[in-house]
């Protein structure tokens, strides 16, 4: 099989495979190669906070050109995966000179597989975009084609839980990607002073509480398929459930607009998280550390691009206010461009290449002492 996800977050994703039980783990770009039955991959749709589609392989084949496409399609036995009654999508990546437009090659596999059906049957199951029975991925390397059936259904980053958003929400594949590259997994108190919708907040209490990230979704899309075992979907979803385990410290959020703290409330109640997440209307800049111990901050403050902000002089506070009211704090923010660092102040760690959407953006560490520098972080 072969779970996609985002830049940069492809071994993160295969550790997760591994620790989750998968055979024959192997990265590749934005997508991660892996063995598993049917029982690992409802696993693994539930259980993956880095996935962003879990594709099953129907065939490979090699097109000399362009018309090679439909003979091929056809070869596959459809009525394996599809009956008459059912409805199906095609979606096409291309990158290939064979065809020009990913569409016409969608378009024509889609014919191939409706007239298996006609010959076959006389009925053909129908087209349907926005909510198939089967949704079936079709990649296009040069002159290599992989036809895989996509058993997500909708892209794993909607966990079921964010109804309400604000203006640059964050993926929530990214949120889980950044806080398992930071080390989060529960070990200390936890603050996001910028949270938006929550995303990060609800993230990190899933992490620690090694909650399913997908258990609130209401579907995926192997539930519609003919050979689905909803006795074997049951019994692993309850074993998911089974292993989650008790935090003992803390996860709060700031948020200095009321309707950011309004919305990440709803996003944290659909969660069923409550009980684990405190929040506050609160100007970071005017804030200290509330908590003693060891204190992992990680943020995705605005970078200018979607949400206006005079860059110099915000990140320039964010440095201060991290040097002086937050002591031995491990500080991670997600920048949208990596000169933005220079204006915090601070010395930076590590460094991260990810991306945020379309933006090219930098995870970076930046690492505050308590007293001197030599009193370092444990």
């Amino acid at each position: 099989m072969l779970a996609k996800t985002l830049y940069g977050l492809e071994d993160v994703l295969a550790g997760e495979l591994r620790s989750l039980g998968g055979g024959n783990v192997k990265t590749g770009v934005r997508c991660v190669f892996f063995d598993g039955d049917a029982g690992f991959m409802y696993k693994a749709n539930l259980s993956l906070r880095t996935a962003l589609r879990i594709l099953v392989p129907v065939s490979d084949f090699r097109l000399r050109r362009a018309e090679d496409l439909y003979g091929k399609i056809q070869e596959v036995d459809w009525s394996r995966y599809l009956d008459p009654r059912m409805t199906f999508v095609v979606d096409t990546v291309l990158a290939s000179d064979l065809f020009a437009h990913s569409l016409f090659v969608s378009q024509k596999a889609k014919d191939a597989i409706a007239d298996q059906f006609r010959s076959s049957t006389g009925a053909r199951p129908s087209v349907s975009v926005k909510d198939p029975d089967v949704r079936i991925h079709l990649h296009i390397q040069g002159n290599t084609a992989h036809l895989s059936l996509d058993s997500s259904g909708s892209s794993l980053h909607l966990r079921g839980y964010r109804t309400e958003t604000n203006k640059a929400p964050l993926n929530e594949v990214l949120a889980a990607g950044m806080l398992l590259l930071s080390g989060w997994r529960g070990h200390s108190d936890f603050l996001d002073p910028m949270c938006g919708s929550g995303t990060l907040l609800i993230e990190a209490a899933m992490i620690a509480c090694n909650i399913p990230p997908n258990i609130n979704r209401e579907a995926f899309g192997f539930q519609r398929w003919k050979d689905y075992d909803p006795e074997l979907f049951r019994t692993i979803y309850d074993a998911c459930l089974n292993r989650t385990r008790d935090f003992r410290y803390g996860i709060s959020g700031y948020d200095k607009a009321p309707s950011a703290v309004r919305k990440a409330q709803e996003n944290i109640r659909n969660a069923n998280l409550d009980a684990f997440i405190t929040l506050e209307q609160a100007d970071f800049f005017k804030t200290s550390k509330s908590t003693r111990g060891p204190l992992h901050l990680a943020t995705n403050p605005p970078y200018g691009e979607r949400l206006p902000v005079d860059r110099e002089t915000f990140y320039g506070n964010l440095g201060d206010t991290l040097k002086r009211q937050y002591p031995n704090t491990r500080a991670w923010l997600l920048v949208g461009d990596p000169e933005i660092l220079k204006s915090v102040g601070l010395r930076t760690s590590r460094k991260i290449k990810l991306f945020n959407g379309s933006i090219e953006s930098r995870l970076a560490l930046f690492e505050i002492y308590e007293g001197s520098r030599k009193a370092k972080y444990q």
